[in-house]
């Protein structure tokens, strides 16, 4: 597959030197001088009364596991103005009102109704809600309006002790805007409430809320005013955080703005909910929910103004040139022996194998005289299984996955035997198995059903080595690998005619499955069962075993399981191996949607390349998902960049009549409109 260049080629450094002016160009484009994020030399004296950079203080009103709002202790009210009184605005408002402080809004948008309801009172015009002297100032605006927003207040309205706090969810931007702005008199709080209507829509009780006292005077009463206002998040049972805002972005890039990219990169996907969900692709189809509701220019701003946040897609965009790097190269070394091991061309894969990912045209449905859709399979669960549900298992691949199934079935009272290359006679004796060395032993006890759990890429190899001589003709054969045409394909291939065939995939494993199978899918397909009333039976008793541990039993296709996983466990397996390469860590400021990616890499570390590597070759609808991912995050870059490479344009050459001006000109010296570069034409 061939991609479009990666972000750390299509960017050189020298291009990127434009978001770090020299200082004798910076006053002359206020955008670049913001996005230096270099604190400004302050033309009037600072009072600062401020946690030491880099320091982290968690501290709460009330232990989080003890938090009632009934108990919530009140406040002394403050006058609270809302600059901004947008969607989020309001939810904080709704707060603040319940609170029993008195809060005025102003913003651009005529929400006088809304706030009529709210018990708001609202202000068209700016002046007229300053002249009310409000105690607290709170910005609610965007992260991109927010300095033209700032500019345009008439401060000198204002009482000089006036405190001013933002919530915007990138923080050194804002401070050094209000440092820049902001009379020397006027008390500022730089905060980021973690939530917003969305993830807070039932409470705030354990949501950070992160902030920092850049600059409090010191008397008393602006002090105690501060901790007024803290005290409104206090008492709503958020976990405070006090940090600089330095250490926050550094953070955020990490949390906030990379959960959002994968949100957004999964939105372009179309992800949907499919009849085989796993958990990990529910946390992705909730994590896409919970971020596509912000606007792009909330995403554009933790992009634009957090200095750390293009060192993170760079990072992302190594890692997924990393992963695809490795899936390519195991696929090139397959071929490469198929084709000239021992200098010899093999022969040609007849139609039941698979090359560079391609499945034969054998599909289940030709096997059938009707077509199977989903449904939940109801199996006939009792208390016990008597004696005539017992099976005779043999599990062949007795690994960690098969010891973690072998647990449940001999618990069950079925009698369990195991057969693997490596010795697991131990493990075997304290589960109750019996361990068999040699796989004709184990076949000369005529298991009733044989039972693959055996890697993907090993199965093949396993069942050809299989002694089928000494087994009954009417065993039952069944694989839980996590692809289903391909096994399929290969029982029928190989097998006998007489043997049975039930291919299935559990769709959990020893971490999800740890403390119960109750309500995880489990996918099955009967690809050749005999009509004999004691071989349908002894199927039914075998896909009994998992409706008994509270499975949802789900019959569908192998075709059809094939494609539904491709968009979730596949796309699941993907995004956690990309995120794993960046080295996630937990922070003090994780926020629920970096916690749902966090548990999809502990979750899909644990299993083996071979298992992701499997999912890959052997799913015909593999590649195209990720040709798909790889298109998705290519168009998120272009979104960002041309937006960013938009806003310099205007910075540096202003409006199109003065981009006009000085093409004309260029024309009368040179002759010629050509000798601009294209970027600075007027079509």
């Amino acid at each position: 597959m061939i991609s479009p260049p990666s972000l750390h080629r299509s960017l050189p450094n020298p291009s990127l030197s434009l978001l770090s002016p020299s200082p004798s160009s910076s006053s002359s484009f206020p955008l670049l001088q913001s996005l230096s994020f270099l604190p400004k030399t302050p033309t009037r004296p600072i009072l600062v009364h401020s946690a030491k950079p880099l320091r982290v203080k968690c501290c709460s009103a009330t232990p989080a596991s003890e938090f009632d709002p009934s108990d919530a202790r009140p406040v002394s009210s403050l006058k609270i103005a809302v600059i901004g009184f947008g969607n989020y605005g309001q939810f904080l408002a709704k707060s603040l009102v319940s609170q029993g402080h008195k809060v005025l809004a102003h913003s651009r948008s005529d929400y006088s109704h809304i706030a009529q309801k709210m018990g708001v009172r609202f202000f068209p015009n700016p002046d007229d809600l300053c002249e009310q002297h409000p105690d607290v100032i709170l910005l609610c605006t965007s992260i991109i309006s927010t300095e033209r927003v700032l500019k345009t207040l008439p401060l000198q309205r204002l009482k000089r002790s006036t405190l001013f706090v933002d919530v915007l969810s990138v923080k050194e931007f804002a401070r050094n805007l209000l440092l820049d702005v902001l009379p020397a008199d006027f008390d500022i709080i730089c905060s980021h409430p973690m939530f917003g209507p969305q993830s807070a829509r039932q409470s705030w009780k354990d949501l950070f809320f992160v902030y920092e006292k850049v600059r409090i005077g010191n008397e008393s009463s602006r002090v105690q005013r501060c901790e007024q206002f803290l005290e409104i998040f206090r008492n709503e049972g958020c976990k405070m955080v006090e940090m600089s805002c330095q250490e926050h972005d550094k953070f955020a890039a990490g949390s906030q703005f990379m959960t959002h990219t994968v949100g957004r990169v999964l939105d372009m996907l179309g992800l949907e909910s499919t009849p085989i969900n796993t958990k990990g692709y529910e946390a992705l189809l909730n994590l896409v929910e919970n971020t596509c509701g912000d606007s792009f220019d909330l995403y554009y701003g933790l992009f634009l103004y957090n200095k750390s946040a293009l060192e993170m897609v760079e990072k992302l965009d190594l890692a997924f040139d990393a992963l695809r790097n490795e899936l390519f190269g195991r696929l090139h070394q397959v071929v490469r022996k198929q084709l000239f091991e021992k200098g010899e061309k093999v022969k040609t894969l007849n139609g039941g194998s698979y090359q560079n990912g391609v499945a034969s045209a054998l599909s289940s449905n030709a096997l059938r005289s009707q077509d199977i859709i989903p449904y939940e399979f109801i199996g006939k669960i009792s208390e016990s299984v008597d004696d005539s549900s017992k099976l005779k298992i043999a599990i062949v691949g007795f690994g960690n996955f098969g010891q973690f199934l072998a647990k449940t079935l001999a618990g069950q009272g079925h009698s369990v035997l195991a057969y693997s290359r490596t010795d697991y006679r131990d493990a075997a004796k304290k589960l109750g198995v019996s361990f068999f060395s040699d796989a004709n032993d184990l076949c000369e006890e005529h298991p009733e059903v044989i039972l693959l759990c055996t890697s993907i890429l090993s199965t093949e190899k396993v069942l050809k080595s299989m002694p089928f001589q000494r087994l009954k003709r009417s065993t039952l054969f069944v694989d839980v690998l996590s692809v289903k045409e391909f096994p399929m394909n290969l029982f029928i291939q190989h097998l006998p005619p007489e043997f049975d065939i039930l291919c299935t995939h559990p769709m959990f494993g020893p971490e999800s499955g740890k403390n119960g199978w109750n309500s995880l899918p489990f996918v099955f397909d009967k690809v050749r069962i005999g009509n004999d009333e004691s071989r349908v039976a002894r199927c039914n008793r075998f896909l009994d075993i998992f409706a008994r541990e509270g499975c949802q039993m789900v019959e569908m296709t192998c075709a059809e399981h094939d494609r539904y996983a491709a968009g979730s466990q596949f796309i699941t397996h993907t995004m956690g191996r990309v995120l794993e390469k960046l080295q996630l860590q937990t922070t003090p400021i994780n926020t629920k949607g970096y916690e749902t990616l966090l548990k999809l890499v502990e979750n899909t570390s644990g299993d083996s390349f071979d298992l992701y590597y499997g999912l890959f070759m052997y799913n015909v609808n593999a590649m195209e998902q990720l040709e798909r991912m790889d298109f998705a995050f290519e168009t998120l870059k272009k979104q960002l960049f041309g937006r960013l490479h938009g806003v310099l344009r205007k910075e540096l050459f202003g409006s199109s009549e003065k981009l006009k001006v000085l093409q004309e000109k260029s024309v009368k010296q040179n002759g010629a409109l050509s000798s601009y570069p294209e970027s600075v034409k007027i079509s």
